[in-house]
C-alpha cells in the first residue's frame, strides 16, 4: 500500500493546499512541503528496508496490483525495483527543493501554484512506478496541464507563447504514443486473445518487424520530445527562458528523468529488435545534440537559455548511453540522469538567485558579481564545473562510463562525443567569467546567499560530490533492475 500512498499523499496535499492559501499562503506552502517530505521519508524507509545490507532479492521489491477496469484489462499496477527507486528518490528530493525555493518567490495564486506542483510530482511518480501501460500513459499526460499553468501564470513576459509551444510539442507527441499503445494492445489481443495493458504480458507480444518499428517510433516520439533530444528540443530553451527558477527545476530536471526512464523501462525491453535497427540513427542524433547544444549554449546571452542548452547537451549523453547497446554505457546513462538533474537544476536555482538580486537574466548586463556576492559566485563555479564534467563530481562518473561503454561498441562515435565534453568547458567558463568575474561596472551592492539559499545549494553540492566520489551504492541499487530486463545490463 505504500506505493499507492505516495500518490495519494501528493494529490490530497495539492487539493488541501489550494483553498488553504485563502486563509494564509504559509498554510499552503507548509502543506506542500509536508506532502513531499512525507513521501520522501516513506521511500527512504522502503530503501532502508528492502535495499539495505546488500539485499538484492528477486522480483519487484514493492508491488501494488488492483483491478481498475477489468473488462479492458486495465490494472492499477505499481512496482518498485532498483532503477525506479533511485529515480523516485531523486524526484522527491528535488520536489522538496522546489517547494523550499519557491517559498518566497511565488506570491500570487499561491494555493493554485502548489496544487499544480504537487500534481506534476504525482504524475512523475506515476510514470516511474507504473507497470500497466494505460496507467503509465495516464500519468504521462497528467504532467502536461499543470506544467502549462506553471509556465503561463508564473512566467515572464513571453510566458504564454512558451507555454503553448510546450503544450503543442508534448501533446502531439503524446497522441502518437497513445496510437502506438493501442496498436500494441490490439496486436497482443490478436496473438493471445487477451486484452491487457500489463507490462510483463506485453513484453512477449509477437509483432512483425514493420509493426514493431512503427509502434516503437510512436513511443519514441513522445519520449524524445519530452526528454528532449535534437531536433525536438526547441521548446525547452523558450520555456526555460520564461519560466521561474523552481519551474525550470521541474521542467528540465524531473521531466527529463521521466522520459529517460521510460526509454529504459519500456522502449528497450518491448521493442529490442526495432531499437537495435534504429540505434545508429539515434546515436548520430545524440552526438549532434551534444555538439550543437554546446555551440548554442556558448552563444547565449540569457542565463536560463544557456543552462537549457547545457541541459540538452547532457541529455544527448543520456541518449548515447541508452542506444549504445552496452551495459556499461547504460549504467552511465542512469548516473548522468541523476547527476544532470541535480547540477542543471542547481544552475537554474543559481540563475534565479542572480535574477532576484540584479533583476536581469542577461549575462552581459551582470558582470563583476564575485566581489559583492562571493558565496553565490563560488557556488555557481562549483555547479558550472559539474556541468562540464569535472572529475570528483557526479556528472563526470556518468559521462565517463558512457564514453567508455560507447568506445567498446563505436570508437569513432566515442571520440566525437568526447569533443562535447571539451566544448562544455567553453560555455561553462564563459558563464562564470561574464557573470562573476571582471570589474564591478554596475557598482553592485547586493546581499549574498541567504541561509535558506545556502542550505539548499550546499545540500545539492554535497550530493554531487558524494555521487562523484562514492557512486557504488547507486550502482548496487541499480543492479536490482537486472531482475526484470537482464539483457539490458549484460
Amino acid at each position: 500500500m505504500i506505493l499507492g500512498w505516495l500518490l495519494a499523499i501528493l494529490i490530497a496535499g495539492g487539493i488541501v493546499a489550494w483553498p488553504l492559501a485563502r486563509l494564509h499562503p504559509l498554510l499552503s506552502r507548509s502543506i506542500a512541503l509536508l506532502a513531499v517530505t512525507l513521501d520522501l521519508v516513506l521511500v527512504l524507509y522502503l530503501a532502508a528496508r528492502d535495499f539495505g545490507d546488500g539485499n538484492t532479492g528477486t522480483g519487484w521489491h514493492q508491488e501494488l496490483d488492483w483491478n481498475w477496469i477489468p473488462q479492458f484489462g486495465i490494472h492499477f499496477h505499481f512496482g518498485l525495483d532498483g532503477l525506479s527507486l533511485l529515480l523516485v528518490l531523486l524526484t522527491l528530493f528535488l520536489a522538496v527543493v522546489a517547494v523550499v525555493v519557491s517559498w518566497d518567490d511565488i506570491t500570487t495564486a499561491v494555493g493554485f501554484y502548489h496544487f499544480n506542483l504537487l500534481l506534476i510530482v504525482a504524475g512523475i511518480l506515476g510514470v516511474l512506478l507504473s507497470l500497466d501501460l494505460f496507467l503509465f500513459y495516464f500519468s504521462w499526460e497528467l504532467m502536461l496541464v499543470p506544467m502549462y499553468f506553471l509556465i503561463s501564470i508564473w512566467g515572464r513576459e513571453r510566458r504564454v507563447y512558451a507555454a503553448i509551444k510546450f503544450f503543442l510539442f508534448t501533446q502531439l507527441s503524446g497522441l502518437l504514443m497513445l496510437i502506438a499503445l493501442l496498436a500494441l494492445y490490439f496486436a497482443h489481443y490478436r496473438s493471445t486473445g487477451i486484452y491487457t495493458f500489463e507490462y510483463q504480458d506485453l513484453l512477449g507480444t509477437q509483432l512483425s518487424p514493420q509493426a514493431a518499428m512503427w509502434i516503437m517510433l510512436g513511443f519514441l516520439a513522445a519520449f524524445a520530445v519530452k526528454l528532449p533530444i535534437f531536433p525536438f528540443h526547441t521548446w525547452l530553451p523558450d520555456a526555460c527562458s520564461e519560466a521561474s527558477a523552481a519551474t525550470n527545476l521541474i521542467l528540465a530536471s524531473l521531466m527529463a528523468v521521466s522520459a529517460a526512464y521510460a526509454m529504459i523501462r519500456f522502449l528497450l525491453p518491448l521493442f529490442p529488435d526495432a531499437v537495435h535497427t534504429i540505434s545508429p540513427i539515434m546515436i548520430v542524433l545524440a552526438v549532434i545534440g551534444i555538439l550543437y547544444s554546446a555551440i548554442l549554449a556558448f552563444s547565449q546571452t540569457n542565463l536560463m537559455r544557456l543552462i537549457a542548452y547545457a541541459s540538452i547537451g547532457h541529455l544527448g549523453f543520456v541518449m548515447l548511453g541508452i542506444f549504445a547497446g552496452n551495459a556499461l554505457a547504460l549504467r552511465g546513462a542512469v548516473m548522468t540522469i541523476i547527476a544532470h538533474a541535480i547540477s542543471i537544476g542547481a544552475l537554474f536555482l543559481v540563475a534565479g538567485s542572480i535574477e532576484k538580486r540584479v533583476h536581469s537574466r542577461e549575462i552581459e548586463s551582470i558582470g563583476g558579481l564575485w566581489d559583492t556576492v562571493p558565496r553565490l559566485s563560488g557556488v555557481a563555479l562549483v555547479f558550472a564545473l559539474a556541468a562540464l564534467g569535472l572529475p570528483g563530481l557526479g556528472d563526470f562518473i556518468g559521462e565517463f562510463l558512457i564514453l567508455i561503454g560507447t568506445y567498446q561498441a563505436h570508437i569513432a562515435v566515442a571520440a566525437v562525443a568526447a569533443c562535447g565534453v571539451l566544448a562544455a568547458t567553453f560555455y561553462a567558463l564563459r558563464f562564470v567569467q561574464c557573470a562573476f568575474q571582471g570589474p564591478n561596472h554596475h557598482s553592485w551592492q547586493l546581499p549574498d546567499l541567504a541561509p535558506r539559499e545556502a542550505l539548499i545549494l550546499g545540500v545539492l553540492m554535497v550530493v554531487l560530490l558524494w555521487l562523484g566520489l562514492y557512486p557504488q551504492p547507486v550502482f548496487e541499487t541499480l543492479g536490482q533492475a537486472a531482475n526484470h530486463a537482464p539483457a539490458l545490463w549484460r
